[in-house]
């Protein structure tokens, strides 16, 4: 209305939009105010207008044409000017005088100091009973329950505002807005206060997280595989990598393959059983499986659910990457640690399966089975362990599977998670709360923030102790220094986040590595794009890693979600492949969809910085590190530390090998059936055309040494790259060609088959 009436007078047309005050004659917009809600607009130096009030200004507002915006209000200049500026409004400090800037070694500080830690703890909760009760108006300070959290006595957003500036008046403290969901009873408050005033850490779980781990159990753990599928046809790490370099939006309408309801958008938030988005980011054919090559029947392979499937293809992907042959570790002591949290797959065929599925879908769903399956198709023998701690399982499961590694139930470990969404309850569930972005994408730690944009994937990593992968030669990507996980406990909601719990597991972390908060480079953030999440994760990196960083070295933060889309259950491991794939090429990729940092975080308080803008990896004449998070809904939080082995410093050279141009090289590729070697074939046509740098001898020898050897087999050969792929080509399509051999086909014009 502003701008209209703003418009009109400057084409010359009569405009006035006014912005009323509080009237004392109660209304429709007012009519529900309680004496409460009355009582904090007069502190706020509002004053109710009566009836004549509001009138005269009315004709006062007629006769000022030359302006078309403007505030009619009554205010009491005598309660703004006692007030403290933190207290007041930002849209009325302009007419106060300009606030002196206070720091922690005011009156209360003083005052602490010459007390007892007995008394100390008194009066910071007198303080903090006091100000409740004025905020809630209360008579007196004794009417706040210390144990009753601010929710249940009727604090909401504008309260706990109201309540922080007050803290902040009195202590001198610069206090997060999220100070009641941080801290959620007034003697949680009380502690955290207390704490800050007398820089002493008094939570009994501060000295835990401090203690280093004990001998023994401090090797690092290396990462020695990796593999994933997330959306937008991401097929592996590389293909993630390009993905983030490059600046792509992987997210998509909805499936349409999956018998979801055609009619379930629908744009108004109120609309029960309807979701008002229709993006995300999807794994278009998570209905694909090879059930042959696995052994199992099309039956049982219709029962499974597609996480299982997914599990199954990407563990094997996994163990070949890292260069073994995954039937060599059938009977090996090998873990497998999965995330996973849908199990309703089968709900769509319980009501009335088809005849011969009985028997198959209980286990098909079940999230047990899920890493069960893997060990029983590959003969593992270590332990098998599903994690539900929803969208930090496969954060949880690596932590485990380190946690295995380095006590020795394992010597090598897989570890990750999976989501594909069978059914759409989750859209419609987060539409009645509001909690989705309207364009399916997430905003991460933007002001454009609007919530958050659910996806699909799978990932996993093959583990190993680093003495163990140097002992054997493997590839080393990677290596874990030290993980952690914890729980919100009583937090100010049950799927609240808190940013205590997550500053804590932060710090569990970095002392189970031995390493100190400046020693990070970069966090991979949960950043799902929340308004409320956000901002908690942000304050916590701002107390932890924010703090004592020199100007020149902030602590870069990001998050993968932004490209692909919150893939829950698999959203943890893909940020830590995002991680390892950065500091093997020496580049921090950029955070889409940012507008501007969010204004609800005060990012002058540390030495943090998001990633707005790709970024060279930082020259620190130390080994590269970069920490991940993840914090479930049900209120587990994850931290992970990784570092770059000395091996992988520097720029990533994807070739390896002497290449000799003019000799002959071959190419050696062996599946179940025809029908699967020919798409080997078209799948490592894909990948060395998407891989410029890869050269012909490198992949010569990887697919000699590093791939399982089955029974339908052919042979590429030729002199350079082109004349492979063509060959490649040729026999992704059965065609005849000089250079391709493989039993089977027809022998071409030369007589060469």
């Amino acid at each position: 209305l502003d701008a209209l009436a703003q418009y009109r007078q400057a084409q010359g047309l009569p405009g006035v939009s006014l912005a009323w005050g509080l009237w004392e004659e109660a209304s429709g917009m007012t009519g529900a105010l309680t004496g409460t809600d009355h009582d904090r607009l007069t502190r706020s130096g509002l004053v109710p207008l009566t009836t004549e009030e509001g009138m005269t200004l009315l004709d006062a507002a007629l006769e000022r044409p030359a302006d078309g915006a403007l505030v009619t209000a009554k205010l009491s200049m005598a309660v703004l000017r006692a007030a403290d500026a933190a207290q007041t409004s930002p849209l009325l400090r302009g007419l106060l005088p300009a606030p002196k800037r206070r720091t922690t070694t005011g009156p209360v500080s003083r005052r602490l100091l010459r007390m007892s830690p007995e008394e100390q703890r008194r009066e910071v909760l007198r303080l903090v009973r006091m100000h409740t009760a004025n905020v809630l108006g209360h008579a007196e300070p004794e009417a706040v329950d210390p144990g009753r959290a601010f929710k249940d006595v009727g604090f909401d957003s504008l309260t706990a505002v109201e309540l922080r500036n007050r803290l902040n008046a009195a202590t001198g403290l610069r206090l997060p807005a999220t100070l009641t969901f941080d801290y959620p009873t007034p003697e949680a408050l009380t502690e955290h206060l207390l704490s800050k005033l007398t820089a002493a850490a008094l939570a009994p779980s501060s000295t835990a997280v401090a203690t280093a781990p004990s001998a023994g159990t401090a090797e690092p753990i290396a990462i020695i595989g990796m593999a994933c599928h997330y959306p937008n046809g991401i097929d592996n790490p590389g293909d993630l990598w390009r993905q983030l370099v490059e600046g792509r939006d992987a997210t998509g309408d909805f499936p349409v393959n999956r018998g979801w309801d055609p009619g379930l958008f629908d744009p108004d938030p109120e609309q029960a059983g309807k979701s008002y988005t229709r993006r995300g980011g999807f794994l278009h054919d998570a209905d694909q499986f090879d059930a042959e090559f696995f052994g199992i029947s099309p039956r049982e392979a219709l029962a499974i659910d597609p996480q299982q499937r997914l599990l199954l293809e990407t563990a094997w992907e996994a163990i070949e990457s890292a260069g073994i042959e995954p039937g060599a570790l059938r009977s090996s002591v090998t873990g497998v640690y999965t995330g996973l949290m849908y199990n309703d797959y089968a709900s769509r065929l319980n009501t009335s399966p088809p005849p011969g599925y009985e028997g198959y879908l209980g286990n098909g769903s079940a999230g047990s089975v899920a890493s069960g399956r893997i060990s029983y198709t590959l003969g593992l023998e270590g332990p098998a362990v599903t994690v539900d701690t929803a969208c930090s399982s496969s954060l949880v499961a690596l932590h485990l599977a380190a946690q295995a590694l380095r006590g020795g139930e394992c010597r090598y470990a897989l570890a990750g998670g999976a989501t594909v969404m069978a059914t759409p309850q989750l859209f419609v569930e987060f539409s009645r709360q509001r909690g989705l972005a309207a364009d399916g994408r997430c905003k991460s730690f933007a002001a454009a923030a609007d919530g958050t944009g659910f996806g699909e994937g799978v990932g996993l990593v093959l583990l190993t102790p680093l003495s163990h992968a140097r002992e054997l030669g493997h590839p080393i990507l990677a290596t874990i220094q030290g993980s952690a996980t914890n729980q919100d406990g009583a937090s100010n909601g049950l799927t609240a986040p808190n940013g205590p719990s997550q500053e804590r597991v932060i710090r569990a972390a970095l002392a189970n590595a031995r390493l100190s908060e400046a020693d990070v480079d970069v966090v991979e953030a949960h950043g799902t794009g929340t308004r409320l999440g956000d901002p908690i994760e942000a304050q916590a990196l701002l107390a932890t890693y924010g703090q004592d960083r020199p100007d020149d070295r902030p602590l870069w933060l990001g998050s993968v979600k932004s490209n692909i889309g919150h893939t829950q259950a698999a959203a943890g491991v893909a940020g830590v492949i995002k991680m390892v794939e950065a500091m093997r090429h020496g580049v921090l990729p950029r955070t889409l969809h940012v507008d501007e940092p969010t204004p609800h975080v005060d990012w002058s308080v540390g030495g943090v910085r998001l990633l707005t803008e790709s970024t060279a990896w930082p020259q620190t004449g130390r080994p590269r590190r970069a920490a991940v998070s993840s914090f479930g809904i049900s209120g587990t939080n994850a931290h992970v530390v990784l570092e770059a082995p000395p091996a992988v410093e520097g720029a990533l050279s994807e070739g390896s090998g002497v290449e000799e141009p003019g000799r002959l090289v071959s190419w050696v590729l062996s599946a179940k059936s025809q029908v699967a070697l020919r798409a080997q074939a078209a799948r490592l046509e894909k990948h060395v055309e998407g891989h410029p740098d890869l050269g012909a001898w490198a992949v010569a020898g990887a697919l000699a040494t590093t791939r399982t050897v089955f029974d339908h087999r052919a042979v590429v050969t030729g002199t350079g790259r082109d004349e492979l792929i063509e060959g490649l080509r040729a026999l992704a399509q059965d065609e005849t060609r000089p250079g391709v051999v493989c039993p089977g086909m027809a022998a071409d014009a030369s007589g060469r088959t």
